[in-house]
């Protein structure tokens, strides 16, 4: 365990950083680095803090962005986030850190994962409500000029990005997800 005289107030301020633009400068700057020297990107980082162990949850992709990540660069990453999190001592109590690809439901934290998800159902929670809500689940129809525009419950919605904290894909289940598979185990 690795205490710090040093606040993370800058880090962990009101519980609302979820979205890739908000991670304080330092964190990005400990965590950016270490995943570009694997070949991947930083899709977001995200905290979850009360009594120890905290956990720190650092979302990786591909430069493709197909979030194809084998577990092994995942473990890689992890690695050396956690040496050098306790090498600074920015962590002031135990903590557990994950190191993941953005899985199914795909976390929304950049302009460019917006851009990609056009076209796919999407939840969305803004910073305050807009008409009187702060959750949104739709079909994510362009996202231009920094402007998510979705179509929720027959209504075109329009969301600024600086306004969302925090957006993921829904997948959608097709038949193929349930077929069975040739070859493999033989189950």
């Amino acid at each position: 365990m690795k205490w710090t005289s040093r606040p993370l107030h800058s880090f962990w301020a009101n519980g609302k950083r979820n979205v890739y633009r908000d991670i304080p400068e330092d964190m990005l700057t400990l965590i950016e680095p270490i995943v570009a020297d694997h070949g991947l990107e930083l899709v977001d980082v995200e905290r979850h803090q009360g009594r120890p162990p905290w956990t720190l949850r650092v979302i990786v992709d591909t430069p493709s962005g197909d979030g194809r990540v084998p577990i092994e660069r995942c473990a890689d990453v992890s690695r050396e986030i956690a040496t050098h999190l306790d090498a600074t001592d920015a962590i002031p109590v135990r903590y557990q850190l994950e190191v993941s690809s953005p899985g199914l439901d795909r976390v929304l934290a950049r302009e460019k994962d917006f851009e990609a998800a056009c076209g796919r159902e999407v939840r969305l929670e803004t910073r305050a409500p807009l008409d009187g809500r702060r959750r949104f689940r739709g079909r994510l129809l362009s996202f231009d000029a920094r402007v998510a525009r979705l179509s929720v419950d027959g209504s075109e919605v329009s969301i600024a990005f600086d306004d969302v904290t925090r957006a993921r894909t829904v997948y959608e289940f097709t038949r193929d997800d349930f077929a069975r598979r040739t070859g493999g185990s033989g189950r």
